[in-house]
């Protein structure tokens, strides 16, 4: 059998880096499965404001690299490939990464949730330019300046609220004829003076060179066009919590974020726990995330001090990527 590792922490966001400074400093030694995405979210945002100790705003790849080198700081080990295999069924926990096999007494789940996107060119060609899918981190840059927002849910209505504080208009572009979202906030959002619809609508693409100019709409009962002035534009049709590898053995919502018990991290396997935004459904905030991290170390040192590592039955199975 591998070594078995104190505890292995599956992905390298704010999370996850996070518990990776706790659990080393508990004197863990962790290993930190990072994935070929490592860092998460944050490394497609350009800049980064919000996050406390930066006062004058910090890039997102710079910020994850170094909450990286803090990590490895205090000894904290890292694989930079992606899980393809766990195996929770008994202990010591099986992790795989390709044929290789490593063990674990203890493992946090920190793959966090990836943004649903539109698909479409410019969307790709604008990222972070002007294109993004939080309004609570980047809308701040759009001040006194038009924008559009994508979705029809609940999602897209407090994306638009929030921008109506800071930008000069807000329209919501929307493939139906009405919206999704709960009752009071469709009525909140209809009765906004900054905010116009474009209802029966979908974005065919976004205009500009450098930066967002426009967004190119098309009306899906007359087909006509339209190019709406903006500075950016937020896509709010949700996200997609990273849990296919862990389906069939830890407890999951309807939309697939992971369960964890009540103020704390520890999901239906003892041993295991989640952080970050593979189970917030809520907040979805780099600095929630760092805090849930923070939990989860700390989680999952008191429950290995407390003997329960040395049990060998467990209820669970296996799953792999595929």
């Amino acid at each position: 059998m591998a070594d078995v590792n104190e505890v292995i922490i599956i992905g390298s966001g704010p999370a996850g880096l996070t518990a990776a400074i706790y659990a080393a400093r508990a004197g863990l030694d962790p290993l930190v499965i990072e994935g070929y995405g490592a860092g998460g979210q944050l490394m497609i945002t350009t800049d980064v404001e919000n996050y406390p100790g930066f006062p004058e705003g910090i890039e997102g790849p710079e910020m994850m690299q170094l909450f990286r080198r803090q990590a490895e700081r205090f000894g904290t080990r890292f694989i930079t490939a992606d899980v393809s295999r766990v195996d929770f069924s008994a202990r010591p926990f099986g992790v795989w990464v390709g044929d290789n096999e490593y063990r674990a007494a203890s493992v946090i789940v920190s793959t966090g949730a990836s943004a649903k996107w539109l698909g479409i060119e410019g969307e790709q060609r604008m990222m972070g330019r002007g294109v993004s899918a939080c309004a609570t981190c980047d809308g701040f840059f759009f001040k006194d300046k038009p924008v559009v927002v994508v979705g029809g849910g609940d999602t897209a209505m407090e994306e638009a609220l929030f921008l109506t504080r800071m930008c000069e208009s807000v329209t919501i572009v929307h493939r139906r004829h009405e919206f999704r979202a709960s009752a009071i906030m469709v009525t909140r959002v209809l009765e906004n003076p900054k905010i116009t619809v474009r209802w029966d609508s979908v974005v065919e693409d976004v205009e500009g060179d450098q930066v967002v100019a426009g967004v190119r709409v098309r009306n899906v009962e007359s087909g006509a066009e339209e190019v709406i002035p903006a500075a950016a534009m937020f896509v709010a049709i949700g996200h997609q919590p990273n849990t296919a590898l862990f389906e069939g053995l830890l407890d999951m919502d309807a939309d697939g974020y992971l369960r964890t018990a009540d103020g704390s991290t520890y999901t239906n396997i003892e041993g295991v726990f989640a952080c970050g935004d593979v189970q917030d459904t809520v907040y979805r905030q780099a600095v929630t995330a760092a805090g849930s991290g923070c939990m989860a170390a700390i989680d999952a040192e008191r429950w290995l001090e407390a003997g329960t590592a040395g049990a060998t039955d467990h209820a669970g199975a296996s799953a792999s990527a595929d």
